[in-house]
């Protein structure tokens, strides 16, 4: 450690630590905007400079080492003078759009020319004009404002790894743009406008649409992949207009993906905003009374048996535990949440969730990927390992899954399908001598690998692999199972798998989910939900939900955290929460569930599941016996990948024409580049 005097103010930092953090340690701003915590030091805007006694100038902090006894001053007149120095050069041929850039109000350009410029300039020149450039349908471009931090680049470069952004030129003829002018292929690339300090790159769907006092913000969570990413809700009149990630460094950092952020729009499109009843095989507008009635009058003659309840992939938790003791009043058990028909067992937490955690990624030294598609299933999630695969300690990855897939860092093919996973769930592979050879190693399963009919073999030959190559101990949990969205997770944690010798449904209640595929023909259909999907149009009563934006929900997340969402503005119409459309329909059934407040419910849930009462905490695995399923029974049939079309995979992105034009510019997609 070395000890750095800051402005009279003595710190104690990290050998090799900047200045700039020794600075940050003794609570003093330093402007930048080249340096950003989570990316290479570039050290060329020059706007972090201070002053270190005996140095014959200002150094730029943000690449300086410190020393010990080093004497830092960071606002003496030498260092006063070189910011505005600074900052004059930097606004030489900068555009005086202020009043009508959609970047005002929250630039860090325009802050600090305030704090650190100067009141004047001396350059009377013409300015240079540089074009936009074409980045796609979600980031918007007015590259004459760049002032060519390069923070976009190294963005592209080191944490999407998709190289796609550079500079060209040099001098005042240099710019910042993609090579080939095309659409950046990155599922990350909304990223880019939260690190550019200035307007160069904004969001296309939400340029000039407000100015950000004028928007209700309301924190919340991200259910449209299972990362679980925090999420800021920006709102205006009842509108959500923008979504931006918060800082969770335990989840998502500070990145969020880009179907999550941009497919807003789908919320106020297609929405079921009243109830519908069918009659005479039509369906029509109703009351609640009405649709209640019609409910009422249909289940009270089922035998409990034959209601049924199928849970969808984004519902919340609240409401999947109102469901489930609704339909235990009615006699039922008949509860499923894997309708995607991925074999899933839930008779243990540590079978079916993310053990590693998504930060313990980091101290991982092997893994094997089996099934999945990390860059697209959780882009986020994508990054920390690629973050892993990049660091410069030891760290082989292993596929197993389709050839020729670029998931953005170093992997081995290993193969497509069961042959290779038997193989090494015998031990006899060439991976099995890198995974016994890591202190840390760690395999990754795809929810969809699942989704076959030697689902359960798959699943017991992965958990076998775990156990046999070191990944199972009391102090590291290597097995992880990465799902698809949001509502997943909590369902398995309720208990809403369906009992194998189940009768046939006469009721079915569709929670969410659009899949009817399993429902039986002449069956009477409940569809609760904020989308007209499939499951609405064969729905014999539809009751209007709301959406994870419209409620005060619950949701858990791909490594089992347990994360709370917030209103940012009501349902549309005679929509309603969830947990409550369920509570009222209790009443009506003469079976009154035993709540009416949010803190009721989220009592039963903790009283259902210990997770939901207690804090989150990493864990190891000292029980290494193995879910149901005979591992050497997994075929050879190569894994199919579950989402081929990553911008319209969720009932609110398939509304959203944001996404729609997404996939129109990325599905017919160049030929992928093979693994390295």
């Amino acid at each position: 450690m070395a000890k750095v005097t800051v402005d009279g103010i003595e710190v104690e930092v990290p050998n090799g630590a900047s200045v700039l953090q020794a600075c940050e340690a003794a609570g003093k701003e330093i402007p930048r905007f080249c340096y950003h915590e989570r990316l290479s030091v570039a050290g060329n805007c020059r706007m972090c400079l201070v002053e270190v006694e005996k140095a014959p100038k200002p150094i730029a902090s943000c690449a300086y080492p410190v020393a010990d006894g080093m004497k830092v001053f960071t606002d003496s007149p030498m260092v006063r003078n070189g910011r505005r120095g600074v900052m004059e050069f930097l606004l030489i041929n900068h555009p005086l759009d202020c009043p009508i850039c959609d970047q005002g109000g929250e630039c860090d350009l325009q802050d600090q020319a305030m704090a650190f410029g100067h009141d004047s300039s001396r350059y009377m020149e013409e300015k240079r004009v540089v074009s936009d450039k074409y980045m796609g349908p979600l980031i918007k471009t007015i590259m004459t404002r760049c002032i060519q931090c390069t923070r976009c680049i190294r963005f592209a470069t080191e944490v999407a790894g998709v190289p796609e952004l550079g500079a060209t030129g040099r001098g005042e003829a240099m710019e910042v743009g993609t090579y080939v002018e095309r659409a950046l292929t990155t599922e990350l690339s909304g990223n880019l406008i939260d690190i550019c300090p200035v307007g160069a790159l904004t969001s296309r769907p939400y340029a000039f649409v407000s100015r950000p006092w004028e928007l209700r913000k309301t924190d919340s969570i991200d259910v449209l992949d299972a990362t679980g990413t925090n999420i800021r809700v920006d709102t205006r009149a009842g509108e959500v207009l923008r979504i931006l990630p918060r800082i969770n460094d335990d989840v998502n950092e500070e990145w969020m993906a880009d179907r999550g952020r941009f497919s807003f729009d789908g919320l106020k499109r297609r929405r079921l905003d009243r109830p519908w009843v069918r009659e005479n095989g039509r369906l029509r507008p109703a009351t609640w009374s009405e649709a209640f009635g019609a409910i009422a009058a249909r289940v009270r003659g089922t035998a409990g048996e034959r209601i049924a309840a199928r849970i969808g992939d984004l519902a919340d938790a609240e409401a999947i535990v109102a469901l489930k003791d609704l339909l235990g009043a009615l006699g039922s058990a008949n509860l499923e949440c894997r309708t995607d028909g991925a074999a899933i067992d839930a008779s243990r937490r540590d079978f079916y969730t993310f053990n590693t955690t998504i930060a313990g990624i980091e101290e991982a030294d092997a893994l094997l990927i089996i099934g999945s598609n990390p860059r697209q299933e959780a882009p986020v999630i994508n990054a920390r390992i690629r973050k892993r695969a990049i660091s410069g300690a030891p760290f082989p990855v292993g596929f197993i899954g389709p050839r020729g897939l670029d998931l953005t860092y170093r992997h081995d093919w290993l193969g497509e399908g069961g042959a290779t996973l038997r193989a090494i769930a015998a031990g006899t592979h060439r991976f099995n001598d890198e995974l016994r050879a890591a202190r840390r190693p760690m395999l990754i399963l795809g929810r969809g690998a699942l989704r076959r009919a030697d689902g359960a073999a798959v699943l017991a030959a992965a958990w076998k692999i775990a156990a046999e190559n070191g990944m199972l101990r009391e102090d590291w949990h290597g097995f992880n199972l990465l799902h698809l969205f949001g509502g997943q997770v909590a369902p398995l944690d309720l208990g809403c798998v369906a009992p194998p010798d189940a009768p046939a449904p006469e009721v079915v209640w569709l929670l969410g989910t659009g899949d009817a595929a399993e429902v039986p023909e002449g069956a009477f259909v409940i569809y609760q939900g904020h989308h007209g999907e499939a499951g609405a149009a064969r729905a014999d009563v539809i009751l209007p939900g709301a959406a994870y934006t419209e409620k005060d929900a619950t949701w858990v997340n791909t490594e089992g955290r347990v994360q709370q969402g917030r209103l940012a503005v009501f349902p549309p119409g005679e929509a309603r929460e969830d947990w409550k459309i369920i509570r009222a329909a209790s009443e009506l059934l003469g079976k009154r569930l035993p709540y009416d407040s949010l803190d009721a419910v989220r009592d039963r849930l903790a009283e259902a599941h210990p997770a939901f009462g207690s804090g989150f905490a990493r864990r190891g695995c000292t029980d290494l016996a193995g879910p149901a399923g005979d591992a050497a029974a997994a075929t050879d049939t190569a894994f199919a990948l579950p989402i081929t079309n990553y911008w319209q995979a969720d009932p609110i992105s398939r509304a959203s024409d944001t996404m729609a034009e997404c996939a129109r510019t990325y599905l017919p997609a160049a030929p992928a580049m093979a693994a390295e």
